[in-house]
């Protein structure tokens, strides 16, 4: 929670930053299931070359398609995904 202040023409913003979840995919165990991909279409895709799970481009950190950092409302979505994974490779952390 961020708290908003002013003092006289100056404006002062405190608070706790919001932490990032960063997802990363086992892409060497990926069984190419799919169950992560239609859970969260808008993250995960499958790969057209090798059939594997991988994030989509828009969210994939330093361009690694197993890496990723999501934006928005898509928190729910992932977990619920890497929950789902039969053969647990995607892991969440903060």
């Amino acid at each position: 929670m961020a708290f908003l202040s002013s003092t006289g023409d100056s404006l002062i913003i405190s608070g706790e930053e919001e932490e990032s979840m960063k997802v990363i995919i086992d892409r060497s165990t990926c069984v190419s299931c799919g169950s992560c991909w239609d859970i969260c279409p808008e993250f995960f895709e499958q790969n057209p070359d090798d059939s594997f799970s991988q994030v989509i481009e828009k969210y994939r950190s330093d361009g690694n398609i197993a890496e990723g950092i999501p934006v928005g409302e898509s928190e729910a979505c992932i977990q619920e995904a890497a929950d789902s994974c039969p053969v647990q490779i995607i892991s969440i952390t903060e």
